[in-house]
């Protein structure tokens, strides 16, 4: 049995991805914004508050795992959002939201974590393909794609130091997915959060230990193959 810890939890992929994780029997921790009643009757462990544009919410949940010696074999930054704009009526506030939770978040909540993080633990990224500067072909969404693309190398980088403790990581699409960060007109092409779930699940068990500066791949998760970075 592995302790999952789950970031942006409250819905969507997060949620799913607790629920999965936990009905196969591994202890999972919840982080979330809000309290999650739902998460709890399942015997989820639920951390609410897990503001992870916060520095103290996120220092918080680091000093509860070390207070209950709490360590974790599994962490999975997956908190994010996303709005929709367009060349001439950006909102530059909303670009730097985005860039706060998508880009800097998985950062701050990765360098809290740290020394509750097992020997060869693994860390996993969920980004987006919408980050990929190889696979860019319509632009648009420029608030969204700058914070993924960002995000992208943030996982880059952590992965080259954390595979100097022995720690593997792995960045993943977890394809289009039905939740509230998907906008209306791509609704059509969505899968369900369970679906993603287990694509990104069965991704994340392959993940072997890498040699100290290995360059991580980019996986499209559902897909089983690698996107440009």
């Amino acid at each position: 049995m592995s302790t999952v810890l789950v970031t942006g939890a409250d819905r969507g992929i997060g949620n799913a991805l607790c629920r999965a994780y936990h009905a196969r029997g591994e202890t999972v921790i919840a982080a979330c914004l809000e309290e999650s009643d739902a998460l709890r009757a399942l015997g989820i462990r639920v951390e609410p508050g897990v503001d992870v544009t916060s520095d103290d919410a996120v220092r918080g949940l680091a000093e509860r795992l070390a207070n209950s010696r709490t360590s974790l074999d599994l962490l999975i930054n997956n908190a994010g959002i996303a709005e929709r704009d367009a060349l001439g009526a950006l909102d530059y506030d909303a670009i730097r939201r985005q860039i706060e939770v998508n880009t800097l978040g998985p950062l701050r909540v990765t360098e809290a974590l740290l020394s509750r993080l097992e020997p060869e633990a693994r860390v996993a990224f969920i980004t987006s393909r919408i980050g990929s500067l190889g696979d860019n072909r319509s632009g648009g969404l420029y608030g969204y794609r700058i914070s993924k693309c960002a995000a992208n190398m943030v996982a880059v980088n952590l992965a080259h130091d954390l595979g100097k403790r022995g720690i593997a990581a792995v960045v993943l699409h977890p394809g289009m997915v039905a939740t509230a960060m998907t906008f209306d007109d791509e609704r059509h092409e969505a899968r369900s959060p369970e679906d993603a779930a287990a694509a990104l699940i069965e991704r994340i068990d392959r993940v072997e230990p890498t040699e100290p500066g290995a360059q991580p791949a980019f996986w499209h998760a559902p897909e089983r193959t690698i996107i440009p970075w």
